[in-house]
């Protein structure tokens, strides 16, 4: 399993559309104010900062495999909110907590089975799932374009190891994942998010934080910006419209489930 680094700073000022996810996703909670919340993979903790308020005699806590997340996150950090360091392949909690949440993060967990029976074990009984990620055919025109670029002669040499970052499925494949571990209740809903960057200078910066990552990290340092510039054509190219925007599909995996 790998664990990716990213700038938390740059992704605080990146992830509007994650945001407005995510700030759809909390209003589901219907929180009372006591429970204990874990946000998985809680990134720049904006959205953690969010529960905590609404869980007064309560307490979140944030995880992140990221380093550089969770620098930006800690500056959240308050009596009802705290931050740690952990792959969430790693997650090691027994009956611990009334709610996971996760907004956006969990395409980037590759072993969903093991994902469930984690997070199954460190729910309290009665205690809820609320996640959100993304689902088959999200970002269609980047993962075109990144494969076309991994095969290029130029950077085809880098990336004979590469392992695809992220799990994206249906939600029927993902139903018969969750079935066989014991919650009393589910629900999978797709929608579809798609959304229009700005202009390209917002889609450059989406693309820089985090989805290029991946696959920058494989490259010699001085094949890393000519790849990267060759991403950001290609997709520029591929996503922008008349009107100066930039196109991309953004499908969703809404998951509610109940120990």
């Amino acid at each position: 399993m790998t664990a990716y680094e990213f700038d938390g700073e740059k992704y605080k000022k990146a992830s509007r559309h994650q945001k407005e996810w995510g700030n759809g996703l909390i209003s589901q909670l219907h929180l009372k104010g006591d429970e204990t919340v874990l946000d998985l993979g809680c990134g720049d903790g904006v959205l953690s900062e969010q529960i905590a308020q609404l869980v007064p005699n309560g307490k979140v806590i944030g995880i992140d495999a990221s380093s550089g997340m969770l620098e930006t996150a800690q500056k959240l950090q308050k009596d009802n909110l705290s931050f740690l360091q952990m792959d969430i392949n790693e997650l090691d909690f027994s009956d611990t907590f009334d709610v996971i949440f996760s907004n956006a993060a969990l395409h980037w967990i590759l072993d969903h089975p093991l994902l469930l029976k984690h997070s199954f074990r460190a729910l309290k009984k009665g205690g809820r799932i609320h996640w959100n990620f993304a689902g088959a055919d999200t970002c269609a025109a980047f993962c075109d374009v990144a494969r076309a670029k991994i095969k290029d002669p130029k950077y085809a040499p880098y990336f004979q190891d590469f392992i695809w970052p992220w799990f994206m499925t249906s939600k029927e494949n993902y139903q018969a994942l969750m079935k066989p571990v014991g919650f009393s209740e589910m629900e999978i809903l797709e929608k579809n998010k798609d959304r229009y960057f700005s202009d390209a200078d917002e889609l450059i910066g989406w693309i820089d934080q985090p989805s290029i990552v991946p696959f920058l990290v494989k490259l010699p340092e001085e094949k890393k910006e000519a790849f990267r510039q060759d991403v950001i054509q290609s997709m520029i190219e591929r996503t922008k419209q008349p009107d100066g925007t930039c196109f991309e599909t953004f499908r969703r995996l809404n998951i509610t489930a109940v120990k």
